[in-house]
Formats: C-alpha cells, sequence, structure tokens
C-alpha cells in the first residue's frame, strides 16, 4: 500500500490539566498518553517515522520520546490549522498522504489507522475523514455532545458538519459526530490549509475548516466509521480518569 505520512499534534500545554508538564506526558495506565498514539501507529505499519509537533515546554517532550522521531516546531499555539503547516517543510517534497492525529487521544487503534489510510488510497480521496456514531450522549458518551454533527444526504453522501454552536435542534439528534481524524491529499492540503482564516473566537487557524472548504468545493470525501472509544480525548484530569476506566 502508498506510505502515508503521519502528523501527531502534541503541542498544548493542557492548562486545564493543571500540571506542570506538557499535556500529551500525563501518564495513562502506566505511559505517557502520546506513547499510546505512537505504538499504534508502529503498529499500523503506515508510517516509518511520524512528525512530532511541539510547542511549549518541547524539550520535556523530546526527551520522553528520543531520538527516532521528527519535530516540528510550533513556536506559537495558533490553532490545530496552525499547527500541521508547522509540519510542511519536513513532508511537503514528500507526496504521499497526511494523516492528522493527536497525542491526547491515546486510544486511536493501528487497525483504525490502517484502515483510514487504505480507505483514502481505494477511494481515491482528496480528504478522508474518521466518523462515530453513539446510541446516546449519556454516561461515557457525554462529551461527544459538544462534537460537531456529520450531516448526509438521502444517499448517504456527507454534505455537511455543523458546529454544535450552530447546529438546530434536529441536527442535535444526530448520533454522528465528527472527532477530526483526518487524512489529506499532501497537495491540497498544504495548498489549502494557507486559505483558512482565524475570525473566530479564539482567533486561531483550525484543521476542521478544511471539511468546509473540501466541500464547498466539491472534491472527494471518504469516511470511515470507528469505535467511539477510540475518539475519546483528555482536556482535564477528570477526562483522564474516565480514559482510565474504559
Amino acid at each position: 500500500m502508498k506510505k502515508t505520512d503521519i502528523v501527531i499534534l502534541a503541542g498544548g500545554l493542557g492548562k486545564r490539566m493543571q500540571t506542570e508538564i506538557p499535556k500529551v506526558l500525563n501518564e495513562l495506565r502506566g505511559k505517557p498518553m502520546i506513547r499510546h498514539v505512537i505504538e499504534s501507529v508502529e503498529k499500523s505499519g503506515v508510517c516509518e517515522v511520524p512528525v512530532i509537533v511541539v510547542g511549549k515546554k518541547r524539550e520535556m517532550v523530546m526527551e520522553e520520546l528520543g531520538n527516532g522521531y521528527q519535530f516540528a516546531i510550533q513556536e506559537e499555539q495558533l490553532g490545530t490549522g496552525h499547527a500541521v503547516l508547522c509540519a510542511e517543510e519536513i513532508l511537503k517534497n514528500n507526496n504521499v498522504p497526511v494523516m492528522v492525529l493527536y497525542g491526547d487521544m491515546p486510544y486511536i487503534s493501528a487497525p483504525t489507522i490502517a484502515n483510514i489510510a487504505k480507505t483514502h488510497v481505494e477511494e481515491r480521496a482528496i480528504l478522508t475523514m474518521a466518523t462515530v456514531t453513539v446510541p446516546d450522549f449519556e454516561q461515557w458518551r457525554a462529551g461527544f455532545f459538544d462534537f460537531s454533527r456529520i450531516v448526509r444526504d438521502a444517499n448517504g453522501k456527507v454534505v455537511r458538519t455543523v458546529e454544535k454552536k450552530d447546529a438546530m435542534e434536529a441536527e442535535l439528534n444526530i448520533h454522528e459526530v465528527n472527532p477530526c481524524y483526518f487524512c489529506f491529499d499532501s497537495t491540497w492540503l498544504w495548498s489549502q490549509l494557507r486559505t483558512i482564516g482565524n475570525s473566530n473566537a479564539q482567533h486561531e487557524y483550525y484543521l476542521t475548516d478544511l471539511v468546509k472548504i473540501a466541500m464547498e468545493s466539491g472534491v472527494k470525501i471518504a469516511t470511515v466509521s470507528i469505535d467511539p472509544k477510540e475518539a475519546l480525548g483528555v482536556n482535564t484530569k477528570e477526562h483522564l480518569a474516565l480514559l482510565h476506566t474504559i
């Protein structure tokens, strides 16, 4: 199968974690969260050397991981779109798909990573996105209520995603959501990342804006349904405690 580059975003300090270390270094089941992600990447066989995007206190992440990885530096935390763009210099000449994963979403599995990469190539997609479908937003699934909803037409084709804050009641009742695991055609990715703006409350460049651009431009979009537990992320100590119980 055609090789895929993988970018793991690991630049956040994680202020809500209330710890002195970068968020991805908080431990889950005996090792830093990012280790779980990296081990799944290695087992997937998709990418030999992922690019790790690091930011504040990056020396701690780089020391923990050691040699064998490529590190892209995000000097300022300006959003997920900006973080991925920081990896362009390392990857721009590879001309292979680029998958984006997250150091604070540790339960992504090797088979899922391989399936996203395989689907992207087989479907000849410009953008391939994972989706999660839950029966409800109760118990450990409550956090998914804040995710954007996947809206499909009568033929099952994705026509748009709707952020929770913009969703009408009928759309809030959609149980298929977007966990933001993406695989992109690299040429398209690097060109379109420069077109997204930061006219939002946080003044950040969001990777999710590329979904809207892809849909509006009519390029090929593929989707892969994944286990909801693989989309759980960590922003607080409560989230981390939840993942210990899953």
